[in-house]
């Protein structure tokens, strides 16, 4: 079973969204997106206690606030799922509001009768979903969910209970994750529903234990002075009333009921320390680390859905509090138990562990939220996209920003000279890290108008930098790229060796000889104090080339103290991209030629 569709109208800050999900996905995109809602939009249609909230919805669960239209009629909250994977019991329970999904054209097909329901790419599915607005006459929020077909002939549609919604199996693991609705005993709780799925259910707990507590008598020790004052208590009263009431006052917790219990329990866990009498110290699970209540949160929905099989499961940001091997662990194990499960997630460490189409990166704009599959980037390869890059590929999928450069060289290079010139002029410069601009190497020159078209289809501003090019392939890259920097010559390292002040080559070359870093091969070419600047750099071109992906021309441009050494090519490129991201301050109003005498 999984969610194969999800519509929304009017929630939070989605005016509207129509999206394709495959059977496990992640969900990526800017802070604020959009991501959260469209979890909660499932919920709200799916979650078996998500109704019992009061208010179901508020002001603030409608777009930009306004749950009343400019004629005074109600504007309401649309939510739509269409659900297919059904298991026969589920299609046998459901059988009066099947439908028909055609997983080639991503749509439902139309009848009375369907038509096409024998092809194999057509599955069984149900429609189901949320509506909810706003009550003048109650001053109230109200919502409810329902079947979308078939359609009465009044108009409405039949409900969509809480029984029939625990028949689907949805589960939802929220940012926030304190575990008091998955440790305690309320209803609805991860505990709850694991003792609901147990095949011979016994509640009988709540009555032994309510017994146990009438019996048990607090504070009788007369030396804790309560049983004293309780019965100057008794003795005043019968000053005044005479009679049999009122006698033989002390104190339980009789007064206990089946739900105060359930808020009251706590599961307590051993925190490793040991009291001074040698018995193990045991704390409330709250006061555990974020990391362990991550984990026992998990532990217990992977529980569900072992005893509950063909369930959803959604969860926000696994990668809380979790180390990368953990994450990874927890996607793959959730995966193996759900038949779909959903994530978002900030984490390149858990995208790294979804198929290129199971990404799913969402948009908005003016309230319409768009979302896209990733899927494989241009000119590359399966093989190298698991082994080489793909962590690289998943950081540029997380950011808003992406540069394109042409090879490994200006991979390590851009983002080292960046910092440098951050740490001498801060106003003007910043690291591309702090810009949210991550660097990826596209392979060559050839590659990046196809690498700019792509992010750019997600979503992505795009920058490029690359070697000076011919008409043509520059008019492909400027119109494939959001801001193109093109160099004033070919070869980074000759932009590097060019452009950077001699000195600072020197220097780079002696620190090489000082650190037992020049190749033994090519002691004879050790430059000296007296070598010309052509000899100097011929020797420095064939390090370069030598040592090329290792850092080599990064590792001299960050020789340099200032950026008055550096090539003006590369100053001037990385101010630019700065300025696109935070504008540059104003200046003050010119002094006027006689400000001296105001001073």
């Amino acid at each position: 079973m999984r969610v194969a569709r999800l519509k929304v109208e009017n929630f939070r800050g989605i005016r509207n969204a129509d999206i394709l999900l495959p059977d496990h996905a992640v969900i990526v995109g800017d802070n604020n997106i959009g991501k959260s809602t469209l979890l909660e939009a499932i919920d709200l249609v799916l979650g078996p206690e998500r109704l019992s909230r009061r208010p179901v919805i508020d002001e603030h669960d409608f777009y930009a606030s306004e749950y009343i239209g400019p004629e005074g009629q109600p504007v309401p909250i649309n939510i739509e799922l269409v659900i297919t994977g059904l298991n026969a019991d589920q299609e046998m329970r459901f059988r009066d509001h099947l439908e028909w999904w055609d997983n080639k054209h991503s749509k439902v097909l139309e009848g009375p009768p369907a038509q096409g329901t024998d092809a194999e790419a057509v599955q069984a599915c149900l429609r189901v979903g949320f509506t909810g607005g706003y009550d003048a006459e109650e001053d109230d929020f109200i919502g409810s969910t329902c079947f979308a077909s078939p359609e009465r002939q009044d108009g409405t549609f039949d409900a969509f209970r809480n029984t029939d919604k625990r028949e689907c199996g949805f589960l939802y693991l929220r940012t926030v994750r304190t575990g008091s609705r998955a440790l305690s005993l309320e209803r609805g709780s991860l505990l709850d529903i694991i003792l609901r799925l147990q095949q011979e259910k016994n509640f009988k707990i709540w009555e032994d234990l309510l017994v146990e507590l009438r019996d048990l008598e607090v504070a009788e020790k007369p030396e804790l002075g309560i049983s004293n004052i309780l019965s100057s208590v008794q003795a005043a009263i019968r000053s005044y009333m005479p009679s049999d009431g009122g006698t033989n006052p002390h104190m339980r917790v009789s007064d206990l009921t089946r739900e105060s219990l359930r808020r009251t329990l706590t599961v307590f866990m051993a925190t490793g320390a040991q009291r001074s009498d040698g018995s193990e110290h045991a704390a409330p699970f709250q006061h555990q680390g974020t990391g362990t209540i991550n984990m026992m949160v998990l532990a217990l929905l992977s529980l569900i859905a072992e005893l509950k099989q063909n369930v959803i499961f959604a969860m926000e940001e696994p990668e809380i509090a979790i180390p990368p091997h953990i994450q990874k662990r927890i996607i793959n194990g959730v995966r193996g138990k759900s038949a779909q499960a959903l994530f978002t997630s900030h984490s390149p460490y858990v995208l790294e562990e979804f198929a290129p189409h199971q990404i799913v990166v969402v948009s908005r704009q003016e309230g319409h939220l768009e979302a896209r599959a990733a899927g494989m980037p241009p000119g590359i390869k399966a093989k190298l996209y698991r082994q080489d890059i793909r962590q690289r590929v998943c950081e540029a999928l997380l950011a808003r920003r992406v540069l394109l450069a042409e090879g490994r060289t200006e991979y390590d290079a851009w983002p080292a000279v960046a910092r440098m010139l951050h740490k001498e002029d801060p106003d003007r410069f910043m690291p591309l890290e702090a810009l949210g601009i991550p660097i990826l190497d596209a392979g060559s020159d050839s590659q990046i108008a196809a690498m700019g078209t792509y992010y750019r289809g997600l979503g992505k501003t795009v920058y490029a930098v690359f070697d000076q090019q011919e008409q043509a392939q520059r008019q492909t890259i400027t119109d494939s790229v959001d801001f193109p920097y093109e160099a004033p010559e070919t070869g980074f390292e000759n932009i590097v060796l060019n452009g950077t002040d001699v000195a600072v080559l020197r220097q780079y070359a002696a620190n090489l000889v000082a650190s037992d870093s020049w190749p033994s091969d090519l002691k004879e070419r050790v430059p000296t104090d007296q070598a010309s600047v052509d000899d100097l750099k011929a020797i420095l071109s064939v390090l370069l080339k030598r040592w090329k992906g290792e850092g080599a021309a990064a590792a001299l441009l960050c020789t340099a103290t200032n950026q008055g050494q550096l090539p003006p090519f590369i100053v001037e490129t990385l101010a630019n991209i700065c300025a696109t991201v935070i504008p540059p301050k104003p200046s003050g109003p010119a002094l006027p030629d006689d400000a001296s005498d105001l001073i």
